[in-house]
């Protein structure tokens, strides 16, 4: 066997070393990854909401002193109380609903009217859906013990849905407590993430690339989330007092409408109408219907005041964040989702605008 020259031998002992470094760091950063995996979503929302809530102590580092400890811890008491009581009106009227439904089902069953013979004329599905509906109009009790296993499927599915929401909160309060220990240190993180910035594009497009970052999140969490959450806090506030069947889950139906950016008519205009058609026409039902129409429609003048001031955000992509975050990681998905495929989406078009020009 011929030996290898000495330059061989060495150009291969360092890449031996090299592939040896490389895949000890790779086992590292798996491990790394492992560990931090379950607190992921957690510390996400904590350095969002902490990113979005720094302005608010810059401004009251006077009023409140020099000390950024105190003026954080004062930011999350006072948003803490803010969001505890609607939180928690909004959780006793989910759970008023479910017991409501459970008490109606015991004492006066369910009664199901029979179809209109029109019913079966219906294209393509007339004939299933008659058969259907006329079973379970005389013989419920053989028709639910035949579809038994999806009944149990779906009522499973939407208490651990429930669960989740119930999770998302607390998550969220967790988050925001963790925020406020981030902003006790916020121009240390200031210069942290610029640090970091520039280390991955230089020096020269690091400051830039940790503002864009910084504005990015700053907009979409105040212009998108922000609003939706104030829109669904005023509008169950409303939908809680009038005592409206079910008004925690319409008021997350509005959160959620809020995020996909779509109008939260779709949700206020029905109750609008259920509250007239159960009620009648008087004074509270007057005042309810312009209060709640009045609350949906809040969007359109926050959104000018929030949402402008940011960067421009095209709204299929926070609709895309937001789906794909409920879907990830649930409820506190919703919130996380639309914020960093928002930031992801400017850091790519800043790398294509900033890509070399070609050569003539």
């Amino acid at each position: 066997m011929v030996p290898l020259p000495l330059s061989e031998k060495a150009l291969s002992r360092g890449l031996l070393d090299v592939l040896i470094r490389a895949g000890l760091i790779v086992v590292l950063v798996l491990f790394c990854f492992e560990i931090f995996s379950p607190f992921r979503d957690l510390m996400l929302w904590s350095v969002i909401l902490a990113i979005t809530l720094y302005p608010l102590q810059q401004r009251l580092r006077g009023p409140l002193g020099q000390k950024d400890g105190r003026i954080a811890t004062v930011i999350v008491l006072v948003a803490i109380i803010i969001l505890m009581v609607p939180i928690y009106l909004l959780g006793t009227s989910i759970a008023d609903s479910v017991e409501g439904a459970m008490s109606v089902v015991k004492e006066e069953g369910v009664h199901i009217p029979a179809p209109a013979e029109s019913v079966a004329q219906w294209p393509l599905i007339g004939d299933k859906v008659y058969a259907l509906w006329q079973q379970a109009a005389t013989d419920l009790p053989g028709l639910t013990a035949k579809y038994i296993p999806q009944i149990k499927g779906f009522s499973l599915g939407l208490l651990g849905k429930l669960a989740g929401v119930g999770m998302g909160f607390l998550t969220f309060i967790f988050s925001l407590i963790i925020a406020g220990i981030f902003m006790a240190y916020g121009e240390a993180g200031s210069r942290a993430s610029v640090q970091i910035a520039s280390r991955i594009s230089g020096p020269d497009r690091g400051p830039s690339i940790a503002t864009l970052c910084t504005a990015t999140i700053r907009a979409v969490a105040l212009g998108v989330v922000g609003i939706a959450f104030i829109q669904m806090l005023l509008v169950g506030l409303g939908f809680v007092l009038k005592g409206v069947p079910g008004a925690g889950l319409l008021a997350l139906a509005v959160l959620l409408l809020g995020i996909m950016q779509l109008p939260a008519t779709l949700i206020t205009v029905p109750v609008i109408a259920y509250v007239f058609a159960t009620e009648g026409p008087s004074t509270a039902t007057i005042v309810f219907a312009i209060y709640v129409f009045l609350a949906g429609l809040v969007d359109n003048v926050l959104k000018p005041l929030l949402l402008g001031r940011g960067v421009d955000v095209p709204m299929p992509v926070v609709l895309i964040g937001a789906l794909g975050g409920m879907v990830t990681s649930g409820i506190i998905g919703l919130f996380i989702g639309p914020v960093i495929l928002a930031v992801g989406y400017q850091l790519f078009w800043q790398w294509v605008r900033d890509s070399p020009p070609a050569a003539s």
